[in-house]
């Protein structure tokens, strides 16, 4: 298993430390080899295998133990008499009144916690008020693209960086598509095969949804307007346009539904002159890339939608707070904020003509305070700065620290 040190150093520093670590984030991100190995870092530290209590609520095995008193009878019996254990539970969500049952444990146990969950309402639930200050949340992403390139040294490929660039592009970064040699078809039925398990289990399932054909028809919406900015109500309409009445209330409902299971996530836009979050016209971004590329195959002509989603993610990965950028009639592609530092950036596929470079210089020339301003683009050959506004390369913004 590789290490993925940007999540496993992390992790390694709150291993016996008062804090319940919990892992959040898209299914099939990797999240359970990042338990799994704390798990092995533990044993090899010296902690007895039976110190250390694991289970996965997506197994079958522990189908009787969905219920927070029967969880928390289970590991009681378990924990008897050995002192300090490691309890790992995964996909906790799964389990019907699960908050409850880790307060206890904390209180009855000398134990230290780790869990894993596919759910973004985790932590507006009942335990961040059982758990207020007792907890770390570590957000998990499908692989970032320098994270891929760790994952094809270890299978010796002799692909060159570019080539691996365009296969991230075109495939995203769910683990399983980088632990071994896929050709394309392959590679496409693994990312589809993971879509289809994420709506029907995280989605479908969790928030019982009727209509699946509606949610997968909203879906494909969204990924086909990636980089655009829209509404509820433009899906209503597109759907009205169709001779298909939608109700706004349930496009909504399926729009909130498909972002708590980490399958999207909205972006605000930010009014630099009235320095204010508006709340019409959002902007919405996959989890991964990959998934547009699942439902409609790669299509040239979403490159720019493309090459936005993996900028975005990279942002998040970088721990950036994200907002699209609105000045006057100008739109921003991003405003990247964390702590102090500020960082405003377009993104574009090329800049072929004299318009295009106008067209993505201009709007960053107008913002006249001092925070970093660029381009980011998969220009070869273009290397201008045009006062201050720097042009990046794609490649050098994925390996940069």
């Amino acid at each position: 298993m590789i290490q993925r040190p940007l999540y496993y150093s992390t992790l390694l520093d709150f291993v016996d430390t008062p804090f319940v670590k919990i892992l959040s984030g898209i299914r099939r991100s990797g999240k359970s080899t990042i338990m799994k190995l704390i798990q092995e870092k533990l044993t090899s530290n010296g902690i007895t295998q039976q110190n250390i209590i694991y289970l996965n609520f997506e197994s079958m095995q522990y189908i009787n133990l969905r219920q927070s008193e029967a969880l928390y009878n289970h590991v009681i019996e378990r924990a008897r008499n050995l002192g300090r254990v490691y309890l790992f539970f995964d996909e906790v969500q799964l389990c019907e009144g699960w908050e409850e049952a880790i307060n206890s444990f904390l209180v009855d146990l000398d134990a230290d916690i780790y869990i894993t969950g596919s759910n973004s309402n985790m932590l507006s639930s009942e335990l961040s008020t059982l758990l207020t200050g007792r907890y770390v949340q570590l957000h998990v992403f499908p692989l970032s693209f320098r994270e891929v390139l760790d994952f094809h040294a270890v299978l010796n490929d002799s692909l060159s960086v570019q080539t691996l660039l365009w296969q991230y592009i075109r495939r995203g970064g769910f683990p399983a598509l980088h632990i071994a040699h896929y050709d394309e078809d392959t590679s496409h039925m693994l990312v589809n095969d993971i879509y289809d398990s994420i709506v029907l289990r995280d989605v479908v399932a969790r928030y019982k949804i009727r209509n699946i054909e509606l949610l997968q028809r909203i879906m494909r919406y969204v990924m086909d307007n990636v980089g655009n900015t829209f509404s509820a109500k433009a899906i209503s309409d597109y759907f009205k346009n169709q001779y298909r009445k939608v109700d706004i209330n349930t496009v909504y409902t399926y729009l909130e539904a498909l972002e708590s299971s980490y399958v999207i996530q909205k972006v605000n836009r930010y009014d630099i002159q009235g320095k204010e979050i508006l709340k019409t016209q959002e902007k919405y971004y996959l989890a991964d890339h990959g998934i547009q590329h699942a439902v409609f195959g790669y299509r040239d002509r979403n490159i720019s939608g493309v090459l936005e989603n993996i900028v975005y993610n990279e942002l998040r990965r970088r721990k950036y707070t994200v907002y699209i950028g609105k000045l006057k009639t100008k739109e921003i592609d991003f405003i990247a904020e964390r702590k102090n530092e500020k960082l405003y950036i377009q993104v574009s596929y090329k800049m072929e003509s004299e318009k295009t470079v106008l067209r993505e210089f201009e709007p960053l020339l107008q913002i006249k305070d001092h925070y970093p301003k660029c381009i980011i683009s998969m220009d070869d050959h273009f290397q201008d700065n045009i006062e201050g506004v720097r042009h990046v390369h794609l490649l050098d913004f994925l390996l940069e620290d």
